[in-house]
């Protein structure tokens, strides 16, 4: 397990990387929380590799947006820089569903306690404080912020939020769909052949989802829209979604109950 992610000269973005790369506790939590997903529940992957493409979209949402001068709470409230932000939005990311090691219901309160701990250890040496529990106190509140219902109230939370629901391409339902455990979730996010990220024209960031087949509409309105609505950043990020060729990809021959 080895998380890679541009820093883009970022120093504390990239101690933080090291630190995240040098701990084997985090690196068995992420493990656990895999078994528990994929293995024992059927769940799309919620392994180490969920965790590096949430962080990369994450970031890179974050430098879309930044660009185009939406200013993250770090430095509306603190005064300190987007490069902070950065830390903060790849912190929560980093550690956003370790929680899933102890249940998947609520496992976004459970990551908390782990992150709690976890998070002044991996900051140590980067930061002092008070500056290493704002960082903290920041990366926290992205982390419950995710959930369905986390009302996120800073663009660095909306950042992490809207980043967990891009990661719907293929790979993340081939485990339950290939163990012949088909429905909505699976179906619909094995129709999602990939999904871009790029700067918009009349805003920030501009998602494109492309599909094999219209299941695919699943993810895109039951599972982004609703982790967009409610994140801060509507007026933000436009989304396009679309099905390649001029005939869909059977997925499933016969469904039974």
């Amino acid at each position: 397990m080895h998380v890679h992610v541009p820093t883009r000269g970022n120093r504390k973005l990239q101690q933080l990387l090291d630190a995240v790369n040098a701990d084997d506790q985090l690196k068995a939590w992420w493990h656990v929380a895999a078994i528990n997903a994929s293995r024992r529940l059927g769940m799309s992957d919620h392994s180490w590799v969920h965790i590096q493409i949430v962080t990369n979209i994450a970031l890179r949402m974050a430098r879309l947006l930044f660009r185009r001068g939406v200013v993250p709470g770090m430095v509306a409230d603190y005064a300190m820089t987007e490069r902070d932000a950065e830390v903060v939005i790849a912190a929560a990311c980093l550690l956003h569903c370790v929680g899933m090691q102890v249940h998947r219901t609520d496992h976004e309160a459970f990551s908390l306690l782990f992150a709690a701990e976890k998070l002044p250890q991996l900051l140590t040496g980067i930061y002092p404080e008070p500056e290493r529990s704002v960082i903290v106190a920041e990366a926290l509140h992205a982390i419950i912020g995710h959930r369905r219902r986390g009302d996120p109230f800073t663009i660095e939370a909306g950042i992490v939020r809207v980043a967990d629901a891009l990661d719907m391409a293929r790979g993340r339902s081939r485990i339950p769909f290939e163990q012949g455990r088909p429905n909505i979730h699976s179906l619909s996010a094995y129709a999602i052949d990939e999904v871009k990220i790029s700067a918009g024209r009349e805003r920030a960031v501009r998602v494109e989802i492309l599909m094999s087949n219209s299941a695919g509409i699943f993810q895109v309105d039951e599972l982004l829209a609703t982790k967009l609505d409610g994140s801060g950043l509507e007026e933000h990020v436009e989304v396009v979604a679309r099905i390649e060729g001029e005939t869909e990809k059977r997925l499933l021959p016969v469904f039974r109950l």
